[in-house]
């Protein structure tokens, strides 16, 4: 991968305290890239700042901050601009999910996932893309699922928000075209992080036989952002997953996922 371009960068990730945004920290301070990592639990931040921080030469910011209350992406804008900083790379990572059958799912924690994974993503972008496009420089990163690609019975609202994602993201990726700003969506499968455990789900057979392992899609995911590429899925078995469900009935397409959400 060619780091040139975002070394002496500033990249932006929500969601760093852990997972894949932990990761994103990592491999990105690897490029040479400062950062600005945010989440709501601070004392991860901390830790993960001090880790970096003692082995890269990058300047790293944390900013603790729930960017599922309301406005918060319009705190956390100002928040970057407060301290002189700019984001050349915006990671759009934080988001949970929640497992079950959509009746019996609280209605509040569904509406913070919602705001977390629609409303917040497409706040932030719309912040940050100005400033990228007044400079006419920079990439986002918009984090998808394979979920994004079929009807998911048990994840039925997050798989609709992680096709919202998806879709948003292909298509702003086009209006850019004309653009030295562009748009990315990566959707991996399950990984290993705490996204099974914030759900409420025990993995199924299916899961834990292809689950992934962060760096790797991370690495995927950075490798096309940097191609401009307007999506990408993580990993061959899941392209393939992805690529099946356009060859198969809607119906037959729900009722597969839900055997493999429910499989143990």
């Amino acid at each position: 991968m060619n780091t040139y371009p975002l070394r002496g960068k500033t990249a932006l990730i929500t969601g760093a305290s852990s997972g894949l945004g932990a990761e994103f920290a990592r491999q990105l301070a690897t490029m040479g890239s400062h950062l600005i990592l945010v989440a709501r639990r601070e004392k991860r931040l901390q830790q993960l700042s001090q880790e970096i921080a003692a082995q890269h030469d990058v300047h790293v910011h944390i900013m603790p901050l729930d960017l599922a209350v309301v406005d918060a992406p319009q705190t956390l804008h100002q928040r970057v601009r407060d301290a002189g900083l700019a984001a050349d790379v915006l990671i759009n990572n934080a988001g949970f999910g929640l497992y079950g059958e959509h009746a019996h799912i609280p209605w509040e924690q569904e509406r913070q996932m919602l705001m977390l994974d629609i409303v917040a993503l497409m706040q932030l972008t719309k912040l940050f893309l100005g400033d990228m496009l007044q400079r006419d420089k920079g990439y986002i990163l918009q984090l998808s699922s394979i979920g994004a690609y079929q009807p998911s019975p048990t994840y039925a609202a997050y798989s609709a928000a992680k096709t919202c994602v998806l879709y948003f993201g292909e298509a702003l990726n086009y209006e850019l075209r004309h653009s030295n700003v562009s748009c990315t969506v990566l959707s991996p499968g399950v990984t290993a992080t705490e996204f099974l455990q914030v759900s409420g789900q025990q993995p199924t057979r299916y899961q834990r036989l292809f689950m992934m392992q962060s760096p790797e899609v991370v690495r995927i995911g950075l490798k096309a952002m940097l191609k401009r590429r307007p999506s990408v899925v993580a990993g061959n078995m899941n392209a393939l997953v992805a690529w099946s469900n356009r060859c198969i009935p809607r119906r037959w397409s729900a009722a597969l996922t839900h055997r493999l959400m429910t499989m143990h």
